[in-house]
């Protein structure tokens, strides 16, 4: 477990961090959203120790995290950072070297990763003769190669394509899968809902909310609901505590001003007949988003 304590960081008068706490769990996927100037690459390079907090402390397993840990933690930033004239298996061998792997171990796991990740037929090609795309990908696979306990992406689905946005879901999901925390930040937030299974919001260098996608719809998410039938669905403009937003045949979009005038609503459902749904409104992350950071 990867946990963030009371972060805080100030750059001269201005305060990017405030009190930033929140925690990244093995085996899952934790997306961290904001806007630009939010405070997601300066939280993320407290966390890896190319900055240091002002206040607060950054914990793996209980205990602070020490030089020897960050070691073995994987990292893409959001700017490019690999050799450009170096070969892409070369490099990729050579970054698993120099976290500890032997040559044997470090040619399989690049060449496996390469091969996951779409790039086995550009592996001898060098990284600057690449497509910005598949720069992309060399460097999530130099982030991964060493098989990290904590692995930390900085927008690492920016400039893929659809097809490489799902390739690169599928190795990020099975290195958490395997035990990794992941933490990345993307300004795609429809990919972000889709992968991940923990999400933090910061804006104003604030975690705004945290926690389970299901956790933040309850605590931001509409309070509408969704009645389809059989039958004709029109009685529900009648029905006490109910106003009705939007209604099509068997099909009624409701607010409730009670959970008994809710449940009245299906209650009478039922005794008119079959009930084929009965669900809240879906929210999407995007519209939690705007709600918390407004």
């Amino acid at each position: 477990m990867l946990e963030l304590h009371h972060l805080g960081k100030r750059f001269g008068e201005r305060l990017a961090l405030d009190d930033v706490s929140f925690r990244v769990a093995p085996g899952r996927l934790t997306g961290f959203v904001g806007g630009n100037g939010a405070g997601k690459t300066t939280t993320m390079r407290i966390v890896l120790g190319v900055l240091s907090a002002d206040a607060g402390s950054v914990a793996l397993d209980g205990r602070p995290v020490a030089d020897a840990d960050r070691r073995g933690f994987g990292y893409m930033p959001e700017e490019r950072g690999l050799y450009p004239k170096m070969r892409v298996l070369e490099q990729t061998v050579y970054l698993a070297r120099l976290h500890g792997w032997s040559p044997a171990a470090a040619r399989r796991n690049a060449v496996e990763l390469l091969d996951r990740l779409g790039l086995a037929e550009r592996a001898g090609d060098t990284v600057e003769s690449l497509s910005l795309g598949n720069q992309q990908r060399a460097q999530i696979a130099a982030a991964l190669v060493h098989r990290p306990e904590v692995l930390v992406l900085d927008e690492p689905f920016s400039g893929l394509d659809p097809m490489a946005v799902e390739t690169v879901q599928g190795v990020l999901a099975d290195a958490a899968a395997g035990g990794a925390c992941v933490l990345f930040s993307s300004h795609q937030l429809d990919i972000v809902e889709r992968l991940c299974d923990d999400l933090v919001i910061i804006a104003g260098g604030r975690v705004r909310a945290a926690g389970s996608g299901e956790e933040l719809r309850d605590e931001h998410g509409s309070d509408r609901w969704e009645l389809l039938t059989a039958g004709d669905a029109g009685w529900v403009r009648d029905m006490p505590g109910v106003e009705v937003v939007a209604f099509d045949g068997g099909w009624a979009l409701f607010e409730a001003e009670t959970d008994a005038a809710r449940q009245a609503v299906l209650a009478e459902a039922l005794r008119r007949g079959e009930v084929a749904g009965f669900t809240r409104e879906h929210t999407t992350l995007a519209q939690i988003f705007k709600e918390v950071v407004r």
